[in-house]
């Protein structure tokens, strides 16, 4: 039986569950009336209120399930808020949940109205991406859209970035759709919904833009107050990553009663890229006016130190409600701050650190590697390969099984073994090359007839007139592409073939083309890759090594590091946290602050306040004096992150005689000594080795490259050359393709 209000109030012990919170997570669950923003910092318990209020509002007979809205963000934190409930509530099963995330539950909702949405039923299909892709091409092609110019995942991705927006295909202005595809983009988004509707389906996007629409047309206003009457109380969890329709809904909904609570973190706002407004949870005062404000700021989680760090870094933005974090717990370590030579310094200290901190017991599931983009993964993958330490990456593929990493080693394996017919067969129309399943097969029956790989039937049939004769002018291009760099293997570095394959082949091109959000990504994992070439003595030591790599099966149940990006971290938590890559250009990144400037800057800042705030107890942070950048090395600047962190909270460390000073809290200088860290020429005059390479380049020999100029060799390692070039700056490269100086 639920418990009468007045129990509630003057017997917490009636309520047991309120008797476990602290003074502001009761606060926060019992103030049912009116609109309430709780701003639940990292590790505040912010799942625990919003459960508790729920379940707090059926105990108390305050109201019935189906009287209650509760939006998550994933099926699993639905899920998670149900069965917490269920513990609130003795075991009780609860029927009539309105508990899901919004497009499931928007799709609640549109069945039951679907004809007057213009759909025929309410057993519409929901279409899933491949099947948008190719809805989306029949009309683009229809429409004399060039799809390898304009693609279609770039075409769904606008429209679906005006869904996000609410915009339908009439609100879609001259302003709005500018130049895109020739001015054809708003034409093109029409006709796909008209195309949708004929098929009786829908796309995620339209789930919630089929009910703005119907809420916001005055002849369905009966729709809208069918559900201000029935949803007396609305709960949103992870609110500051909602996107405008998203806000559009929930705000329709809540006009009535206006008993809207929003659990957020303005601070771990960090997915502007995929539409999420931290608007939404800053005007939030002024959507709901006499608000109540809750701040959630004592945290569950981490030391005071690694609290007041994140709380200083985050102190930067000024697009922020303001809140300080806090710790009853005791006093930890400082973070410590490492600055390495470069990215493969880098990877070796952190696998060494993490085998030290595995001999003094401490789990490898409770270690995180934690970067800043997907392709910085790779030397961490090697590393770890190398020194046979466990790992998996969380969030996405290992680095060599991502798709874009597969279909260029497809290429490389094809100038390598011409007869490899898998690698044939995932490349040969990757770009797009007019090559469909009907002229595959009939490359394979050509080859089959013959007794011949398809690398050499397709050589073969070129010379025939058997083929269409465009096909026939595509297929000889690219046999001599392949033929020219076969020829190459033996004249060029590999890391300089690959580039020229990927880009020669168009595979790059075809990614600077496509404008979904995963195509910058993958271009960098591309960089990534050519660079991983480079040092290797050749193609086939490379593609050898990959092999090796791709052999290793991964235990899931065995003890392993973690390696993920910050994004991916988002609502974990780990005893140890690596961060590296804190240089300007990779964290904050360049491309970020270039494309979206002071937002995206705060942006990259709350993802820096993320990957602090994922630490329990100890935390490093690693920047590197160089870094490889598009197959060039480049000095490296570190991140201002670095600068915000206050000096008495910092061990710093490096192996170069390079010491921390904390000169402003905008602004972190590393002094470089110049007895520490002098001129490569000057490195070489101490060291004691008189190394040599196998054809006796020694360490310090001056040598020239046709491409990279002059250059001092500084490290030797068989037949491989570490040269820091004069105006090229720091390259590996095999010692038969530089030129001894006098």
């Amino acid at each position: 039986m639920p418990v009468t209000p007045v129990e509630q109030k003057n017997d917490s012990a009636v309520l047991p569950y309120l008797a476990t919170l602290n003074p502001e997570q009761r606060e926060a669950v019992e103030a049912l009336d009116g609109p309430l923003l709780v701003l639940a910092g990292a590790g505040t318990g912010k799942t625990r209120v919003l459960t508790t209020r729920l379940g707090h509002l059926l105990r108390t007979g305050t109201a019935q399930p189906h009287q209650i809205l509760a939006v998550t963000f994933t099926n699993k934190a639905a899920q998670e808020m149900k069965e917490r409930v269920s513990q609130l509530l003795d075991g009780r099963p609860v029927e009539g949940w309105w508990i899901g995330t919004f497009h499931s539950l928007a799709a609640r909702m549109l069945r039951r109205h679907a004809e007057r949405a213009g759909l025929e039923n309410g057993n519409f299909t929901i279409l899933d991406t491949d099947d948008q892709m190719r809805l989306m091409k029949q009309i683009a092609i229809a429409e004399g859209v060039d799809v390898k110019k304009h693609p279609q995942r770039m075409l769904i991705g606008v429209i679906d970035s005006w869904k996000n927006r609410a915009l339908r295909p009439e609100d879609i202005g001259a302003d709005e759709a500018g130049g895109l595809v020739d001015g054809k983009m708003s034409k093109l988004y029409r006709l796909y919904q008209e195309r949708l509707l004929a098929l009786n389906a829908c796309d995620f996007g339209d789930l919630l833009l089929h009910m703005i629409t119907l809420f916001r047309d005055p002849k369905n206003a009966d729709i809208l107050a069918l559900y201000q009457d029935q949803f007396r109380y609305i709960l949103v969890d992870e609110y500051q990553d909602t996107n405008a329709a998203q806000y559009l809904w929930l705000r329709l909904l809540a006009q009535k009663h206006k008993n809207i609570c929003c659990v957020g973190d303005d601070d771990q706002s960090i997915y502007g890229w995929r539409g999420a407004d931290i608007g939404n949870i800053l005007r939030f005062e002024e959507d709901f006016p006499k608000a109540k404000i809750v701040r959630l700021e004592q945290n569950y989680r981490s030391t005071p130190e690694i609290l007041q760090a994140a709380n200083a870094v985050i102190a930067h933005n000024a697009g922020r409600m303001g809140k300080k974090l806090w710790s009853a717990g005791d006093a930890g370590e400082k973070i410590n701050v490492r600055q390495v030579w470069d990215g493969g310094q880098e990877a070796t200290e952190i696998g060494e650190e993490i085998e030290n901190l595995q001999r003094r017991k401490h789990r490898l599931n409770e270690m995180a590697v934690l970067v800043r983009a997907g392709y910085q993964t790779r030397e961490f993958e090697e590393r770890f390969m190398t020194i046979g330490l466990p790992y998996r990456v969380i969030g996405g593929p290992r680095f060599y099984e991502r798709m874009e990493i597969r279909d260029a080693i497809a290429y490389f394996r094809l100038v390598m073994q011409p007869s490899d017919d898998l690698a044939f067969e995932r490349i040969i129309n990757t770009p797009k090359r007019g090559v469909g399943p009907a002229a595959l097969e009939q490359l394979h029956g050509f080859a089959r007839q013959n007794q011949l790989s398809l690398f050499e039937g397709c050589l073969r049939i070129c010379q025939t007139d058997i083929l269409r004769p465009k096909l026939k002018h595509v297929l000889s291009g690219l046999m001599q592409d392949f033929l020219r760099w076969r020829a190459q293997l033996a004249e060029l570095p590999p890391s300089e073939l690959a580039g020229i394959i990927l880009e020669e082949s168009g595979y790059i091109e075809m990614w600077k083309q496509d404008k979904s959000v995963e195509a910058p990504g993958r271009l960098e994992n591309l960089k990534e890759l050519v660079a991983a070439v480079g040092e290797f003595e050749n193609l086939g030591g490379f593609l050898e090594h990959v092999a090796l790599v791709m052999e290793m099966q991964q235990n899931n149940h065995q003890d392993m590091v973690t390696i993920m990006t910050l994004h991916a971290a988002k609502g974990l938590e780990f005893d140890t946290v690596f961060l590296p890559g804190w240089e300007e250009g990779v964290f904050p990144s360049q491309r970020t602050l270039d494309e979206n400037g002071i937002a995206g800057l705060e942006e990259e800042r709350r993802l820096a306040y993320v990957g602090l705030t994922r630490a329990r107890q100890n935390l490093y942070i690693f920047h590197a004096q160089n870094r490889m950048v598009y197959g060039n090395w480049a000095s490296a600047i570190p991140s201002r992150f670095l600068g915000e962190l206050p000096e008495e909270l910092v061990e710093a460390h490096s192996d170069s005689g390079i010491y921390y000073s904390h000169q402003s809290r905008r602004e972190t200088q590393f002094y470089v000594p110049r007895s520490s860290v002098p001129e490569a020429s000057a490195v070489i005059d101490v060291l004691p080795s008189k190394k040599r390479s196998e054809a006796g380049i020694a360490l310090g020999s001056r040598v020239s490259h046709d491409n990279f100029g002059k250059g001092t060799v500084i490290g030797v390692e068989g037949n491989k050359l570490d040269i820091r070039f004069d105006t090229a700056g720091r390259k590996k490269l095999m010692e038969r393709f530089v030129t001894p100086l006098e």
